[in-house]
């Protein structure tokens, strides 16, 4: 475990010389290195972090990129929250000044927040800016090893405890359990750079504290130790029909899981979660996928494991990769997102239990992309990241998804979202524009009050590690073998899983134009290519046609340029060896990746590094997230198979020099930006990203599960909605804004329960409200921002503003006037208390500018002389008399509501309300949130209330949740009480996985 250490603290901040970095490889906010200021710098200084070091300043991260991209405002910060880390086996080497309790947080209330709030926007607020922060830790850690102390010390408001809890979908480990409570642990192919990187945060070498949760993956079971072992194995699939895997250990190959349910009592649970805990290179915190029913005090059974990964398998990681599916019925696809859903909620479940203020969660892939929103709505001030190892796709193949903006808003729940690429980094921007109508730039999106920062981060490899591996005696042995077997020819490696996003049919039919073009080379070159099984287990049909290809672009190759003696293309269907995988790196003359879309393809990185003293060039698809990073490998176009062909031929032609000096930068590139310091700077990223305001408080996405179990748990329940914006979606003519027939469907069965109070506060006139909803039984009205109110089961309104003084309302009206005929489109909406000038049907930035100067107007002569306020609101200006407004009404009913009653025995009956739920989408109605927040902890249970504020804008609001749009309101009451046509048949995804995450499995 690594240990707490104090740096140097000798030097003040006020003593910190200005810290460059290399504007090719920046991707912190830093200032720029000078060419003419490295001179000074030593090209053999080990000591000096990477972007210090002169020898390295030319790397690049993105071609065409300027640094300015990734820079950040300075902005401020303040608060403080101090905590002591749970992850310190001996709580006296933690460093910092006061330790906090431990305890189990089951729901955003019971999260402690000593010393006040630990939310970015109240913590740093007048102390250090992001860059700043960043400084000071790069300057701390150069010279010497960097300390826990550094980074605290760099941003000490921040309340840090150097704990960080990274979750990721899978262990690096395959588990196979034996009836005898043996348990096995095998390595799981592929995230191997993933896995250096935790390995790297939980050793001595870095200062963080770390653990790690994921799940247990697909627990197999030998089947000698199955209680209904199948007569044959017809039964069992294989990988793929044409591969024969062969697994690290040389073992035997995966045996599938037990479909009928595997039974791990308790005791062996405990042992395995012991064994994980205790692991020196990886501490883990398993988490056990299953329905509720599944798990009891004596243990689990696992059924049907691959459920839980089958929606982010076959409906995310195809259309990440660009592959569109054929359209279907979603009868499937509801059963496996609502699996996915309570899979992330689990995780969710998990990470609060181990969670204390001031630790760090780090979130990695898309199986978990629900996962930042989730803990977002039980903690809202955690501090949360999520890097996407995988590309991202542009909107236009996003809003193919039929869940796109549950995805979208499950990553908005972070504080930092990296990325391999800048174009993946500005298409998730473009998404939450285009399909959310966030704003964005190119440095992250605003969305409800906060900033979410968005970068890019290039994933390396542990060079060391590799090096260590492809040097050994026993990979130097098999790599003479190969030398001495193909002496005299030109080797071209290839190793790709055998999916179609990796490209191998390209590739083939690139090598065989190459000997069409280039006859002289037939014969002298060999292209060995290595394809292990897809990981998407329920792929196996394309697996199987691309598998056929693959198989027939072998054969016709080989028959045509081949001989008894010699065959162009050796291709091996298996999982390679370490040994024979970095013995057949070394000995490579080229590499060659042509796939279509890639995220981070780390053999390309691992090829570089096993080519120190050979210089073999790699050629790159530029496809790939790794061609940003590599800029000096030969860059492809994986479709232009004349034009590969012609790169693989001057590949083969190049002098010595120009492959020694390509392979130089390439290796200096590789072994500075490894895996160390790719994660070393995302945490770097992350604590400045933090100690910035940009981070103000978010409000999380409405917790539907929650909101159902309060419901049915609440005896006296409170609606009360807002109705443009909220119940019906702005439109450019107010008049036009009619209730659905599902809306008075909703509002109806609610009202129709006894222990439900239904209102309608609206800024709507009476007129309106009466005609189209005035003929729901037991709905109450509030018109015109509060000024009329009519009770539920009555027809005469109450004027709350008779005794007002209206004399205001002639000089707003003529100064309304003028701006509707400055302004086509614009018009005056007389109410009996209100006035209001509307723009929506105008040209929108000539609305905006009158409005503004009409605004102006208003608050500096009618709002001076009466008692009246002036409110901006989505394309209109209203004036109305103070002192009625929203706000007023929300104390009005909480205080009817929760007043003493008379039961029916006689008694009296104090309990008071036991559920609130308040929604609306604009300013006016921020004092019903206002009122119901002041009003909870004295009237109201906190975590009885649910404000909600509906919309997309970029608006910091009082609401505890938000929503995006009025069907989602409409979709979350109709939840309560069972409304719609979903609920006669089926249920709708949201809704449907919602009340999965609450019952523990998937209602039948």
């Amino acid at each position: 475990m690594a240990e707490h250490k104090h740096g140097d603290s000798s030097k003040g901040p006020g003593n910190l010389p200005p810290i460059y970095e290399a504007e090719s490889t920046a991707l912190s906010p830093l200032v720029t290195l000078p060419a003419n200021d490295a001179a000074g710098e030593s090209d053999s200084s080990p000591n000096l972090p990477p972007h210090q070091r002169a020898d390295i300043t030319n790397v690049p991260v993105t071609p065409g990129i300027h640094q300015n991209t990734y820079q950040t405002p300075s902005l401020q910060r303040t608060g403080a929250i101090e905590s002591g880390g749970y992850f310190t086996q001996d709580p006296t080497k933690n460093d910092l000044t006061s330790t906090a309790k431990s305890l189990p947080v089951r729901s955003r209330q019971d999260v402690p927040t000593e010393g006040g709030s630990t939310s970015p926007d109240d913590l740093i607020r007048g102390s250090l800016s992001g860059e700043e922060v960043l400084r000071r830790m790069s300057y701390a850690a150069a010279g010497h090893k960097e300390s826990i102390s550094d980074i605290l010390s760099a941003a000490p408001d921040l309340g840090l405890t150097g704990n960080i809890i990274s979750a990721t979908f899978t262990t690096p480990h395959i588990l196979r359990y034996h009836k005898n409570g043996e348990w096995e642990l095998g390595n799981r192919h592929g995230m191997s750079a993933l896995f250096d990187a935790f390995a790297y945060l939980s050793s001595d070498e870095c200062p963080w504290n770390h653990s790690v949760v994921a799940w247990t993956g697909e627990v197999e079971c030998p089947l000698s130790d199955r209680t209904n072992v199948p007569g044959n194995t017809t039964s069992i699939p294989g990988l793929n029909h044409l591969s024969a895997p062969i697994p690290l250990d040389g073992d035997l190959p995966p045996t599938p899981p037990n479909a009928d349910g595997l039974w791990i009592s308790r005791k062996h649970q405990k042992d395995l979660e012991d064994r994980l805990l205790q692991d020196k290179r990886l501490r883990m915190v398993p988490v056990w996928l299953c329905d509720a029913n599944e798990m009891d005090e004596e243990g689990v059974t696992l059924n049907d494991q691959g459920r839980w990964k089958r929606y982010a398998d076959n409906a995310l990681y195809p259309l990440f990769h660009y592959k569109q599916h054929e359209p279907n019925d979603g009868r499937a696809e509801r059963i496996d997102w609502a699996n996915f859903y309570r899979a992330n909620l689990q995780f969710a479940d998990k990470i609060i239990e181990m969670y204390k203020p001031g630790d760090v969660v780090v979130v990695h892939d898309y199986q978990l992309m629900l996962l930042p929103s989730m803990l977002r709505q039980r903690v809202p001030n955690m501090y949360i990241s999520f890097f996407l190892h995988c590309p991202f796709p542009s909107s236009e193949f996003l809003r193919c998804l039929p869940r796109r903006k549950e995805v979208l808003e499950g990553l908005l729940g972070s504080n930092l979202i990296g990325f391999q690429s800048y174009s993946y980094a500005r298409h998730f921007t473009s998404c939450c524009t285009r399909i959310l109508d966030f704003p964005s730039d190119a440095g992250g999106v605003d969305a409800f009050g906060a900033r979410v920062e968005v970068g890019v981060y290039p994933i390396g490899v542990d060079t060391k590690r590799v090096e260590q591996l492809a040097w050994s005696d026993e990979v130097t042995e098999k790599y003479n073998t190969l030398k001495q077997m193909y002496k005299g020819k030109k080797i071209i490696v290839g190793r790709d899983r055998l999916d179609s996003v990796r490209g191998v049919a390209q590739k083939l039919m690139a090598f065989e134009r190459f000997l069409e073009l280039y006859p002289e080379w037939r014969e002298e070159v060999v292209l060995m290519q290595v394809t292990s099984p897809t990981s998407i287990r329920d792929d196996k049909e394309a697996e199987n046609k691309i598998a056929s290809r693959v198989n027939e672009l072998v054969m016709k190759i080989n028959g045509e340029f081949g001989s008894l003696g010699f065959s162009p293309v050796q291709h091996y269907p298996q999982y390679l060896a370490p040994v024979e995988y970095f013995a057949l790196l070394r000995a490579a003359d080229i590499g060659l990746i042509t796939s279509v879309r890639d995220g981070m393809n780390t053999t390309s990185l691992e090829y570089v590094v096993c080519q120190r003293d050979t210089h073999g060039p790699v050629i790159l698809s530029e496809f790939s997230g790794t061609a940003g990073s590599l800029r000096d490998a030969i860059h492809i176009n994986p479709w232009d198979l004349t034009n590969v062909a012609k790169q693989i031929h001057k590949a083969l032609s190049m002098s010595p020099d120009k492959r020694r000096s390509m392979q130089s930068n390439l290796y200096t590139h590789v072994t500075t930006q490894n895996v160390q310091n790719w994660i070393s700077k995302f945490l770097r990223k992350l604590v400045g990203t933090l100690a910035s305001n940009r981070n103000g408080n978010a409000t999380p996405l409405l917790d539907r599960a929650a909101l159902l179990q309060r419901y049915r748990d609440a005896n006296r329940r409170l609606f009360m909605f807002d109705y443009d914006g909220t119940l019906t979606p702005i439109v450019r003519d107010p008049q036009s804004a009619l209730p659905s027939e599902k809306v008075m469907r909703t509002l109806s069965t609610l009202a129709s329960d006894e222990r439900n109070a239904v209102w309608i506060i609206s800024g709507r006139d009476q007129d309106f409200l009466q005609q189209h909803l005035g003929h729901i039984a037991g709905l109450g009205f509030s018109a015109e921002h509060g000024s009329f109110i009519r009770h539920p089961g009555q027809t005469n309104w109450e004027n709350l503003a008779e005794k007002l003084d209206m004399s205001w309302q002639s000089r707003v009206l003529e100064i309304f006037q003028q701006y509707t005929d400055r302004v086509p489109g614009s018009f005056i909406e007389r109410k009996r208390c209100a006035l209001t000038w509307h723009y929506r049907q105008a040209e929108k930035d000539l609305g905006l500018q009158a409005s503004g100067e009409a605004y102006d107007e208003l608050t500096s002569t009618v709002a001076t002389k009466w008692d009246v306020d002036v409110m901006t609101g989505k394309a209109n200006v209203e004036v109305r008399p103070k002192f009625i407004n929203k706000g007023e009404i929300v104390k009005r009913l909480v205080k009817e509501y929760t007043s003493e009653t008379a039961g029916q025995d006689g008694t009296s009956d104090t309990a008071g309300l036991q559920f609130v739920l308040c929604c609306g989408d604009d300013f006016t109605d921020e004092d019903m949130f206002r009122a119901l927040n002041n009003l909870s902890g004295a009237r109201l249970a906190a975590d009885h209330v649910f404000t909600v504020s509906v919309g997309a804008s970029n608006k910091a609001t009082l609401a505890k949740w938000h929503v995006l749009e009025p069907q989602e309101v409409i979709g979350s009451a109709a939840l309560l009480v069972g409304v719609g046509p979903e609920f006669a048949g089926t249920l709708s995804q949201v809704n449907l996985a919602a009340i999965s995450g609450l019952e523990g499995r998937v209602p039948t």
